[in-house]
């Protein structure tokens, strides 16, 4: 776990230091062959050199999207249906209770309605279902 770290007795002043590189030892020894085989395909999938480009932050959003809500791009990129338009009484409900809503309930309602827990990297202008691109809708 570290060096000389064979010949040193584990004590209440080194438990902690102890109990954090085993955890990490163990973690990572277990999912070794799990993340070279993920990284390998999607090696396969995306250039590397295409990646190199972001750090880890700016790939997680392309790859993932954002979990911070804009409310008016969420609002800008809704469609309406059913005889609903955005000045109607229950839409205007609707957007004042999501605007009472902190981000994460805002997440959890996305996740609810959409299957997706994210924005899209571009925003809700991307929001994709299963069949390509899909506005959100009510």
């Amino acid at each position: 776990l570290k060096s000389g770290g064979a010949n040193t007795a584990v004590t209440e002043k080194n438990k902690k230091e102890y109990i954090e590189r085993m955890v990490k030892w163990r973690v990572e020894r277990g999912v070794v062959q799990q993340t070279e085989a993920l990284v390998r395909g999607f090696c396969e999938v995306v250039d590397s050199r295409l990646v190199s480009v972001f750090d880890a932050r700016e790939l997680e959003l392309v790859i993932a999207g954002t979990a911070e809500i804009d409310l008016n791009d969420w609002r800008n990129h809704t469609e309406y249906r059913g005889g609903y338009h955005d000045g109607h009484i229950v839409i205007r409900w609707f957007w004042a209770a999501v605007e009472r809503f902190n981000n994460e309930q805002r997440l959890r309602l996305l996740q609810f309605v959409t299957g997706t827990s994210s924005v899209p990297y571009e925003g809700f202008a991307a929001l994709r279902g299963s069949n390509g691109l899909r506005r959100f809708c009510i």
